[in-house]
This record gives C-alpha cells, structure tokens and sequence, in this order.
C-alpha cells in the first residue's frame, strides 16, 4: 500500500469515528504499527488536516473538513447504491427524493464518472408483501423527530382502540413488516411504540418538546438495554 493511499485510509478511519480513537485500533485497522499512525497523523496535521488529539489519549477529525474526491472501492459502492435503493421503497417521497440525489453527487463528485456503475449495478430491493402500504406519516414523524418538536397523533391500536396523543417523537424504526415510530407518550407518562400505519392523523404544531432527543434516546436504551452504539 502507497502512503498516500494510507493517509486516505487514515483519514476515512478517523471520519467513522464520534470520540477520540487510540493510535492502537488505528494502527490495527490499517495494518501498520502505531509510530506509522504517530507520523502519518503528523503528515495530516501537516497538511492541514483538523485532527485533534494527543498520544495515549487519542484522535479525532474536528468538524468541518472538506475532503477532495476520492475513488469508492466496488463493494462501497455497492453498499451506496443498495442502501439508497432501500431508502426508495420505505414509504417517504423526500427520502426517496433525497436519496437519487445523494447518488448523483456521489457519482459527478469522483474523479471518474461513476453514473453508469451505479446504473449498472445489480443490487435490487424489491416491494414485497411484507412492506406496509400506510406509509403517509413517516415525513411527518421523521420530521418531528428531526425539529424535536411534539406530534399530535390519532392513533388506532392493535384492539381497533382510538386515541389521541401528544408524543415527543425521537427514533424511527424500519422493520420488514412496519415502521414503528419510538416517543415519549404525555398521555402515558412512559414511553410507547407506535406502527406508522395505525396512525390515522399526525399535526407537529412547531412546539418543541422540553428535553433534547439526544437524552429521550438515553433513557430509551437504558430501558431496552440497549447498547450504546457511538
């Protein structure tokens, strides 16, 4: 491997990480010693690279770098446009919308045009029995959670029940057979999952609920015991 293509290893390393990472899991990763990350941090440093970090605690990218186009090997690219071709069939035209988009920069942005790859590739996800027609409240739920405002919703349970709820919206899940929406219920006083498609109506009416998602999602994977995935 040439050093300018583990520099952009050690920087695409360094992206996929939120806190500081040792020069140790670097090092592993890319297969080199640890003073080979030590001087190739340096080099980025040098270069202009805003990391962050010191020898036995670790390294980050600080926010905000720009990176020049880079090449995507076939399986990254594949692992794009499956996941984009995903986000179509999920019941949200933004999503889907924002997916084709994403896609189209990704494949003027590269040195090589990529747009007849990505036509070409053959990684299909077809609608199947399982996925749910009434997907017309993932954009306002997913909205919701985005804003971290309240959303009003008529909800139907699996008893054919009919209610009305204030939740604080903060996760949404994108199972085979339904999308399920994660908030904190005010009727309820607890937290609830609601299917997406036994909601009847939704209203975000620009209020922000008093708490920041980042906590709800917290105590949300406490409760699951759920791991902490940062």
């Amino acid at each position: 491997m040439s050093r300018t293509n583990r520099l952009f290893l050690l920087l695409d390393a360094l992206r996929g990480h939120r806190r500081p990472v040792t020069a140790a899991v670097l090092a592993e990763r890319l297969g080199v010693s640890e003073r080979t990350i030590y001087r190739d941090i340096q080099t980025l440093s040098e270069l202009g690279a805003p990391v962050e970090g010191e020898a036995g605690v670790g390294f980050m990218m600080r926010a905000g770098l720009f990176l020049p186009p880079l090449m995507f090997s076939k399986d990254e690219l594949e692992a794009l446009v499956l996941g984009a071709r995903w986000v179509r069939r999920q019941g949200d035209d933004a999503l889907a919308d924002a997916a084709s988009n994403a896609l189209a920069k990704i494949a003027t942005a590269t040195p090589k045009d990529l747009r007849d790859c990505i036509a070409e590739t053959s990684l299909w996800v077809p609608v199947g029995p399982g996925v749910p027609e009434a997907t017309a409240f993932v954009r306002p739920a997913r909205e919701a959670i985005r804003d971290q405002h309240k959303l009003h919703i008529g909800y139907r349970d699996a008893a054919g029940q009919a209610t009305e709820r204030t939740v604080w919206p903060f996760a949404l899940a994108f199972f085979e057979g339904a999308r399920v929406l994660a908030a904190w219920c005010e009727l309820r006083g607890a937290n609830r999952h609601f299917r997406i498609d036994r909601i009847a109506s939704a209203h975000a009416h620009g209020e922000p609920y008093p708490e920041h998602r980042r906590e709800l999602i917290k105590r949300w994977r406490a409760e699951m015991c759920m791991p902490d995935d940062s």
